[in-house]
């Protein structure tokens, strides 16, 4: 009969382990002006981020009542991305609508 062995066990990683092996996530925050419109936060929530109508008016209202809202949260570069996409639509509509990123906690 063959030599057989008993294979190790498999380490089981602890939440912890799990987020070392992710790039650490970045929120995005659309800012309340005088000048961009509802209207077009909503579109800018539905295109660039994926949103249904009713989540997008949810952040958008957000954004008019407490002056910022998280649009979504990503790895750096997406959010990156997002954030010049939207920045990049508004320019084009003449909206100064401001968006940053930061860290998510």
């Amino acid at each position: 009969m063959p030599d057989t062995q008993t294979l190790p066990k498999p380490k089981i990683g602890t939440d912890a382990d799990a987020k070392k092996k992710y790039a650490p996530r970045w929120k995005v925050i659309l800012h309340n002006d005088n000048k961009t419109t509802m209207d077009f936060v909503v579109w800018a929530l539905m295109a660039f981020f994926g949103h249904d109508i009713d989540a997008a008016k949810k952040i958008m209202l957000e954004v008019h009542n407490t002056g910022q809202g998280v649009a979504g949260v990503y790895a750096q570069e997406v959010a990156e991305l997002k954030k010049d996409q939207v920045t990049s639509a508004a320019r084009a509509q003449k909206y100064p609508l401001t968006v940053t990123i930061e860290p998510d906690a």
